[in-house]
């Protein structure tokens, strides 16, 4: 297990560099990571719900496509 440390500077503050720390954490997938980890699913679980939302995308999009079509 490794500790991670966070040097604060004089120039931006303690806030900035947690907000920093934390949007590195998304852009890196931390989070999102853990989350999977944290409960096993079945593999063929995994892929029904990749499936549903695909779908579910696939739903919104043509709906803003067909609402972009209809305002002119």
């Amino acid at each position: 297990m490794q500790n991670i440390y966070l040097k604060v500077d004089e120039r931006f503050g303690v806030d900035k560099t947690i907000k920093k720390f934390k949007r590195m954490c998304d852009n890196f997938g931390v989070v999102k990571e853990y989350r999977s980890r944290k409960e096993y699913k079945k593999p063929s679980i995994q892929k029904l719900e990749k499936a549903e939302a695909a779908e579910k995308r696939r739903r919104k999009s043509s709906t803003k496509n067909y609402r972009s079509r209809t305002k002119i």
